[in-house]
């Protein structure tokens, strides 16, 4: 057990699903300690509370504005792990309040809101990591990279990824009143006033517009990561999409079949999101195909697989190792904190990779190719779709860095 004065106290805004496992991965870390939990709903903040007095033989204190935890005097760091429409805000004002920040992906709802994190932790000199586990917690993506920055597959002019959902409908529950302990005005927060629906709130708020992007957004990071770490690429300098929901009967919103195009000078990097996946390498699941001039190399999380002219390559031979080994995606950001270096997956590098996703969605919802100024974050000569870059808050929320 690291000593006290060694020990980094957290306090972790967010506490359903994902917010709980990311709870109890930093608790297995010896230096951490959990001051605070904060969540809207009063199940999920029973349950974190209980978790953490559990692990550490000590209650820690509970919130359910974020604001308030923000001024808890026993606190060096945040998690946050709220639905994509809150990320924004609880990193901003935690930067602002002198704490480091761990947020999980995707890492804002709109372009606007992820350029206000950067300043934000810019500004105030904040260590920040989000939370693209696969980036650190997976080796196979760090080989992938030296095998391509080798030149194994020759000049690469086309990258795919693909998702394959397995679609279930989510159903079409009436209207209701919000479950008791559930703040769920506050749980709107910048987003419109709807009334309540069991599938507008927790897991399934992701299938909505007003509080994410769907199943793209969701996993757009992951798969996505691999491609941007190994070409340097920056945004695309114009994207497509076309789609719907069709696979499907239920209330969400959001598509389940859907194609995207991002142009760059010289490469197409497609994004294929359907219930069934791309049609090849189909052993493979989801994941990212490299096509070459040389070779083909297909990559999921676990695994990669070299092709030359159709045929699986097995005397390939990966170059040696460069990129040195992750202590985990958890401890790098912890490290960094002691350390004050930046991490890997930063805010900046999240912007960037989320980045890829909003503009995608942004498309589908226009209809239209659009053009992508990256310098002024602005499509040009596209109103209509400008209005998408930085959403209008509900007061008496703003966003401001």
């Amino acid at each position: 057990m690291a000593a006290p004065s060694d020990r980094i106290r957290m306090g972790f805004i967010g506490l359903g699903g994902q917010g709980t496992s990311r709870l109890n991965e930093f608790l297995r870390q010896p230096d951490v300690a959990a001051t605070a939990v904060c969540d809207v709903d009063s199940s999920h903040l029973d349950r974190a509370s209980g978790i953490v007095a559990k692990a550490q033989g000590q209650t820690p204190a509970r919130f359910q504005d974020f604001r308030r935890l923000l001024e808890f005097k026993d606190l060096d760091a945040v998690m946050i792990a709220t639905p994509d429409h809150w990320h924004a805000l609880p990193a901003i004002l935690a930067c602002q309040a002198g704490k480091d920040v761990f947020v999980e992906k995707p890492l804002s709802y709109s372009i606007g809101e992820g350029r206000a994190m950067v300043t934000a932790a810019r500004r105030h000199g904040r260590i920040t990591q989000m939370g693209n586990h696969i980036h650190n917690d997976r080796p196979t993506y760090r080989r992938v990279v030296e095998v391509i920055q080798s030149g194994a597959l020759g000049k690469i002019h086309r990258v795919n990824c693909s998702l394959t959902t397995g679609n279930r409908p989510l159903g079409k529950p009436t209207d209701t009143a919000p479950p008791a302990g559930l703040d769920y005005d506050f749980w709107l927060g910048p987003a419109p006033k709807r009334p309540y629906n069991p599938l507008r709130s927790h897991f399934s708020y992701r299938y909505f517009w007003d509080y994410s992007g769907g199943a793209l957004i969701d996993f757009w990071c992951h798969y996505t990561d691999v491609v941007h770490w190994a070409l340097d690429l920056p945004a695309p300098a114009s994207i497509s999409a076309a789609g719907g929901r069709w696979a499907v009967d239920d209330l969400a919103e959001t598509p389940d079949i859907l194609e995207v195009v991002c142009y760059y000078p010289n490469l197409l990097l497609t994004w294929t999101l359907h219930p069934n996946g791309r049609p090849g390498f189909d052993h493979m699941g989801s994941g990212v195909i490299f096509e070459g001039s040389a070779a083909t190399l297909v990559v999921n999380y676990d695994r990669y697989e070299l092709y030359v002219e159709g045929k699986r390559d097995e005397g390939f031979k990966p170059p040696a190792p460069t990129i040195p080994d992750s202590p985990g995606h958890i401890r790098e950001f912890l490290d960094a904190i002691k350390s004050r270096r930046r991490t890997s997956c930063d805010i900046e590098y999240g912007h960037l990779l989320t980045k890829g996703g909003l503009l995608a969605n942004i498309a589908y919802r226009s209809g239209e190719r659009l053009n992508w100024d990256d310098a002024h974050e602005r499509f040009t000569g596209h109103t209509e779709a400008n209005r998408y870059v930085t959403r209008r808050y509900r007061k008496p929320w703003k966003l401001t860095a």
